[in-house]
């Protein structure tokens, strides 16, 4: 039986914090009809109502940058548009280096900011001084300021946000609890609240600090916890400018925004409490928590060593209020797995600051079927359900919380909720000296400590990791003999059902016509052409495939090939079921073959081929096929054969010098071949011919999602195209980096690191196509600029000799 509520809206919103509110706003102004927002409270009554309100852009990403950057461009023109007061003061801000380590993060930040196109100045500690004459300059290696930061007031804007959203049509009712939400299917077609019962077209969660128990009313499971943030307000007694900038000084832990006589000072302590497991009441409103003074204590008396003025001054008020932190700490925004029309704009530790541009992308989203940039680090489907369990969940956020203003080396790993998910060969892998990083909750193995080495990660900005020989080693073994990589990890979909290979041909750009027995290399691109996935198909047998994407794609990949299956066919996640290994390296048919009886000819078992072999004693799916350009065997095995696979064949392979390898060595083993990383080096926001792969694009083959486009594409050009670079030896690249051409910025490297092999550094980058044909350029990086040579995409084996021998 059909819902109908006693009153049907178009778009339904969930919450009247800033996020909901902007949304709202964006929507309305937009020229969308029939807007309604409900708040259980009155506006702002979550977490909105106690937020400090500062506003920094530059982040790690170019498109996270972009969202801050938008929230910019509305706080400059919402007062004078809707007449009501925000008190945005665009002081700037300050971010002070205590530690050489510090300052390199800083520099490379400011290397990002130059090529995002947001204006930053390098200041030394004296500069930093006059800037903001409070500090201690002792101890500062330099600083950072970006004139077009600033302060908000968190109650104005969102009332801002709320008058626009009216004055263009929407309504605000407030006092209005959503009790359930109603779903037919795949759709939420409604909601009952405590006045009433509201129909929908599209339901929208911006619940702030109820996020998680309202996703959970929809069946969804929110990766988003709630803990407990504080920070204070000092006595009235001070004078400074009004023009002061804001101040961060993250070697001390603690942020400063001036107030009125006060400085209002935060922090991101270790240990923080989680708040409820993430799910408060929905009684809980406008309400603080009693103040903790040894963990207030934790960011206060370091913020008095670089400030000695609090030591002459008192603390007027505490504020401890519970914020939303997600697992990774970044927001939730986007179409939530497994839903057609429920989206979640939640999970944000600065929403004040995103509001602006998360309403703007998260209304595109909804209007329009994309944000207008690619926010894959903030999409609510890089989680998968092991992240939403509750107490898992919790120590992730205390985690993200507490690692706020820690250094952020590149590649770092989290600390916490480790182990939860294993393979197989895990124990053995320890034993062999394995670093493990963590992916969806998965133990992988990134590198194998030498033997006497300290098994840990010692990572740096500027200098090799500890990690650079083991990784050139490891990528020597998969060059000249042979390594074994546990990729169980990978995350796999059974694909099955009378016309599944129909569906399939509809939904990927290249071509997978054919008998089975082979695996197909393919994009899924949306109806622009813009890349949605980035996957492996493997045809095992008639009407059945399997999808294999990395893992942490799996939710968002499986999702998009699930809308568009059709009736009939099925998919079904079956990572779980299978270990994978991958035996690479040029004996590793040798290797393969000792322990099998199967034909593993290259003339019975060529490239991309796929069958069921006999390995020692167990049965496996064998891919020829890998991410290293080696000639190389994919194996999935049932997860409890997969130990005794693993010995198999390390046993058949201690003649021929066999290595483990990990992940950082397939790194680098992939920007020497050329391949791409979905997320990074292609997205939504590229398409395959812009990033070279064309020839994984079968216009001739018939209708496909994005067909269209593509053709249109191909016919009038690129105006970009994804370029490699290498510079001789090491440079201290990491992604990001802006890349120089006649003393112009021309793009941004969006993968890069050390080719082990070529011994050079390699990165990839999109260039104008005016430019695309050029070699001489510069990457600049951490202040200094390095020359770099732009040249083919395939540095080595570019005939694929190797794959195919």
């Amino acid at each position: 039986m059909s819902f109908h509520g006693e009153r049907q809206v178009r778009i339904l919103i969930i919450g009247g914090g800033a996020i909901g509110a902007a949304l709202a706003y964006h929507l309305a102004r937009a020229g969308t009809k029939d807007v309604l927002l409900v708040e259980k409270a009155q506006l702002t009554h979550g977490c909105t109502w106690h937020a400090a309100g500062l506003v920094g852009q530059l982040r790690g990403k170019k498109n996270l940058t972009r969202l801050m950057q938008n929230s910019v461009a509305v706080f400059d023109r919402l007062e004078q548009e809707t007449g009501q007061a925000i008190s945005w003061k665009k002081v700037g801000s300050l971010r002070l280096a205590g530690s050489k380590a510090r300052w390199s993060e800083i520099r490379r930040s400011m290397g990002q900011a130059k090529s995002f196109g947001v204006e930053c100045h390098a200041l030394s500690a004296a500069e930093a001084n006059n800037r903001f004459p409070f500090i201690s300059p002792e101890g500062i290696e330099g600083a950072a300021f970006i004139p077009g930061d600033g302060y908000i007031d968190p109650y104005s804007l969102t009332m801002a946000y709320a008058k626009g959203a009216r004055a263009n049509g929407a309504r605000i009712e407030q006092g209005v609890c959503v009790e359930q939400i109603v779903l037919e299917g795949a759709r939420a077609v409604g909601v009952v609240t405590n006045t009433g019962t509201i129909g929908c077209e599209v339901l929208v969660n911006c619940a702030g600090l109820w996020a998680k128990r309202v996703g959970r009313m929809a069946g969804v499971d929110l990766a988003t916890s709630v803990v407990e943030h504080q920070y204070f307000l000092t006595e009235k007694k001070l004078q400074f400018d009004a023009a002061l900038t804001t101040l961060r000084d993250p070697d001390n832990n603690f942020y400063l925004k001036p107030d009125t006589g006060s400085f209002a000072i935060g922090g991101w302590e270790d240990g923080t409490s989680g708040f409820h497991r993430g799910m408060p009441p929905f009684s809980f409103a406008r309400e603080l928590l009693p103040p903790n003074m040894e963990r207030l204590e934790l960011f206060a008396l370091p913020a008095a060593s670089r400030l000695p003025v609090l030591n002459e001054i008192g603390i007027q008020t505490v504020i401890n209020g519970p914020i939303p932190v997600s697992a990774d700490g970044e927001p939730l925004i986007g179409l939530a797995p497994g839903l057609d029309n429920f989206y979640v704009g939640c999970g944000f530790t600065a929403g004040i600051a995103a509001s602006g541009g998360a309403g703007l992308a998260l209304s595109n989203l909804i209007l329009h079927g994309d944000a207008g940039m690619d926010l894959w680090p903030f999409d609510v489907r890089r989680f998968s359900s092991a992240h939403a369990q509750p107490r898992y969940l919790e120590k992730r956020a205390i985690e993200a919380y507490g690692a706020y203003y820690k250094i952020h080396f590149p590649v770092e790993e989290i600390e916490t909720a480790r182990g939860l998910r294993r393979s197989a060969v895990h124990e053995q892998l320890g034993r062999a000296g394995a670093v493990f990083g963590s992916k969806a909750g998965w133990e992988r193995p990134n590198w194998f400590a030498s033997p006497g080495m300290h098994a840990h990660d010692a990572p740096s900005f500027e200098d090799k990791p500890n990690w650079f020989g083991p990784v050139a080693a490891e990528l020597t073994a998969i060059r000249t003999r042979a390594a074994l990589i546990d990729q169980s990890s990978f995350a796999k979909f059974e694909i099955s059902g009378a016309g599944a290979e129909a569906a399939l041909q509809r939904i990927a750009a290249n071509d997978l016509s054919g008998p089975p027995g082979k695996a197909v290399y393919t994009q899924l691109c949306n109806e622009r052409g813009g890349i949605e996935a980035d996957v492996t198909l493997i045809h095992d047998r008639r009407e059945h495939f399997l999808l294999v994407t990395g893992s942490g794609f799996g939710v968002r990949d499986s999702g998009w090939v699930a809308r568009h299956l059709g009736d009939g066919v099925t998919i079904r996640e079956v990572t779980n079921a299978y270990a994978t290994l991958n035996l690479c390296g040029p004996h590793s048919r040798a290797i393969l073959q000792s322990v099998s009886d199967d034909d593993l000819s290259n003339a019975a078992f060529p490239f991309r081929g796929v069958r069921y072999i006999d390995v020692g004693d167990a049965r496996a799916l064998a891919v020829r096929i890998g991410y290293v350009g080696e000639l190389g065997y994919e194996l999935y095995i049932p997860q409890e054969f997969a130990a005794s696979v693993y010995e198999t064949l390390w046993v058949a392979g201690a003649s021929h010098g066999i290595a483990n390898a990990g992940y950082r060595a397939i790194e680098s083993a992939r920007l020497e071949k050329g391949y791409l990383y979905w997320s990074g080096d292609i997205s939504p926001d590229y398409n395959p011919y812009e990033a070279g792969l064309g020839f994984c694009v079968a216009l001739d083959k018939g209708e496909f999602i994005g067909r269209a486009a593509l053709q249109k594409i191909k016919r009038d050009g690129v105006a970009r195209k994804l370029c490699s670079f290498t510079v001789e030896g090491f440079a201290p690249f990491h992604g990001g980096e802006a890349i120089v051409h006649s003393g112009q910025v021309v793009g941004s490297t969006t993968s890069a690191g050390f080719g082990h092999t070529l011994k050079e550094t390699i990165a990839f980058g999109y260039l104008p196509t005016a430019l695309a044909g050029e070699s001489a350029f510069e990457i600049e990086a951490f202040g200094r600029a390095y020359a770099a040579t732009r040249g083919a995409r395939c540095l080595y084996d570019a005939r694929m000799e190797r794959l195919r021998s």
